[in-house]
């Protein structure tokens, strides 16, 4: 009896495996799936772009809303918030961005809404879905800009010529940005101005005409110094140390630093590059423990998550000083992610001290 019933069981199993195995070619799959997906992906990657485009020209909405009241309420951290958010904006710029609100903003003032036009192509889709953009509606549409809003309109344009390698392009829309803002004396448009004049040396040195504008940067730095204008200060001094240690004119540059007086106001990033240029001058001086103490308050004053090349160009300085005045760096920064790789060199000639 016992041999039967088990001889039952293999047959009930080899039944069913038989049964599962002639079902499988039944199974349908997830073929209708497959066809399917693609086409909802699809639809979704077009969309995304013009969702993005429309967040960055609300955010571009906002910013200009917040230098609006930074003005009429004469409060300049309000400038501050706008400009923070540069970098961040500047990534999402594209020509039908920047189309879009130069022809939303500059409703009253059509000479220079045509001149910055002019430097962008006609965007590919302006109709289908597309929904216009207007900030300036009533009588907010008749009354002219104001002179910072106008500035960092025409800033947007720079940055994104620039980041677009459109550089003689790029010197035109910034060379009349600087003209109009050289004109005006408000409080509002110093922090603006900053950094107008940041990348307005960024155009002239990429396009090998940085020595010529050495005159200009003095010039507007004697103006800073008289109205008090620490942000454009702090920017216009580094620059000009920029633009003497780039042709090696380190004399100039250390009168430079002992004839001026760098801002206490001015904010980390600039107070950063100030200490690492002053550096580089001291250690050609062969002032290596002066060189050391710059650099490492520059590495302190550098931001903490970004400016990762910045950090790796100070950190490789340090290490050469530190070798010069006969002592081992710390171990330390050549095991950080982000210096890991760059500092390799430098850590086999320490290893060979």
């Amino acid at each position: 009896i016992m041999k039967e019933t088990a001889a039952k069981r293999r047959d009930k199993a080899g039944g069913r495996d038989r049964d599962s195995k002639a079902e499988k070619p039944k199974d349908p799959g997830p073929e209708p799936q497959d066809v399917e997906m693609p086409e909802e992906e699809a639809a979704n990657a077009a969309k995304q772009p013009k969702e993005l485009d429309s967040l960055t020209l609300e955010d571009i909405k906002e910013h200009v809303k917040q230098i609006e009241k930074a003005v009429s309420g004469k409060e300049p951290r309000f400038v501050l918030r706008a400009l923070r958010a540069l970098p961040s904006t500047s990534r999402r710029l594209n020509t039908n961005v920047l189309h879009k609100a130069i022809f939303g903003f500059f409703t009253n003032n059509t000479t220079t809404r045509d001149f910055l036009l002019g430097f962008l192509e006609e965007p590919m889709e302006m109709a289908d879905g597309d929904v216009q953009f207007r900030p300036r509606t009533g009588k907010a549409a008749s009354a002219p800009l104001l002179p910072e809003v106008e500035a960092y309109l025409q800033l947007l344009l720079v940055v994104h010529l620039t980041n677009n390698k459109r550089y003689t392009e790029a010197q035109k829309v910034s060379d009349d940005l600087l003209q109009k803002i050289g004109s005006k004396n408000r409080r509002a448009l110093d922090l603006v101005a900053a950094k107008c004049y940041y990348y307005h040396a960024r155009v002239y040195e990429f396009l090998n005409k940085f020595d010529t504008m050495r005159s200009f940067l003095h010039t507007r730095l004697r103006t800073a110094t008289l109205r008090h204008d620490a942000d454009g200060q702090a920017v216009l001094l580094n620059l000009l140390l920029r633009n003497y240690l780039h042709f090696n004119l380190y004399d100039q540059a250390e009168k430079l630093v002992s004839k001026s007086v760098f801002p206490e106001l001015a904010n980390n990033n600039e107070w950063a590059r100030y200490l690492y240029y002053t550096g580089r001058i001291k250690a050609i001086q062969l002032e290596y423990s002066e060189a050391r103490r710059t650099l490492t308050n520059a590495l302190r004053k550098a931001p903490q998550h970004t400016a990762v090349g910045f950090k790796q160009t100070v950190h490789k300085l340090l290490i050469v000083v530190e070798l010069l005045l006969g002592e081992i760096p710390d171990r330390l920064q050549f095991r950080q992610p982000s210096l890991k790789r760059s500092l390799m060199p430098y850590f086999l000639l320490t290893q060979g001290q």
